[in-house]
């Protein structure tokens, strides 16, 4: 499961490295404005869709990929992120 989640992340970053033209990805990493808005976009309708208990998993997908896309393009690694996450866990 989490395999996935690590094959999106690395797809990401050689996006990031290598840009393939007209990819999706390589235009949020090249418009930061339009990559916030998508983040907020897609949590909103994340929300939305729980609020009406319809299309939840497609909306969660959506800002799982679009968050990691804001991650990477402002430089910030999720293996960063979950280390400040396993420090929080309680012993």
């Amino acid at each position: 499961m989490l395999e996935t989640l690590e094959e999106l992340i690395s797809i990401i970053r050689q996006r990031k490295i290598k840009p393939l033209e007209k990819s999706y990805t390589n235009k949020l990493f090249n418009d930061k404005k339009l990559v916030i808005e998508k983040v907020k976009e897609e949590i909103s309708e994340l929300i939305e869709s729980v609020e009406k208990n319809s299309n939840t998993i497609h909306e969660a997908a959506d800002v799982l990929y679009h968050l990691i896309v804001f991650l990477e393009a402002n430089n910030i690694k999720i293996e960063d992120v979950m280390n400040e996450l396993k420090k929080r866990q309680q012993k």
